[in-house]
């Protein structure tokens, strides 16, 4: 019998594995009880995006980064607590799903795992 295990609600890693009474992301180190899997991590249910804490967003709204994210082509990349103002809810690639313009980076689409409501 094979069981899939669900993603990581903190990176959307598929290589989740099982310890005990919780899952465990080894890329990210998160970890979290089955029962509360996604509800609260982010992404889009019941065609609603929410972010890292579980707060509907909405085009328009000012979001915060709540963790460095790494950029190509960029020694420093995003720093956490950087404010995205005038978010665009898209149906993007790969579970990015904000189009944005982020001051000294440009246009680019993030998770909505990755930010919470300002």
């Amino acid at each position: 019998m094979h069981e899939t295990l669900p993603p990581c609600p903190a990176c959307s890693s598929a290589y989740t594995y099982e310890m005990g009474a919780l899952l465990i992301c080894p890329e990210c180190g998160h970890e979290w009880s089955p029962a509360s899997a996604e509800p609260a991590g982010g992404g889009t249910e019941d065609g609603v995006v929410r972010d890292a804490v579980g707060n509907a967003l909405t085009d328009g709204d000012t979001v915060t980064v709540i963790r460095t994210l790494k950029v190509k082509g960029s020694p420093g990349g995003i720093k956490a607590g950087s404010k995205v103002r005038n978010i665009r809810l898209v149906d993007g690639v790969d579970g990015h799903d904000i189009d944005c313009r982020i001051d000294g980076f440009g246009a680019m689409q993030l998770k909505s795992a990755v930010v919470k409501k300002a």
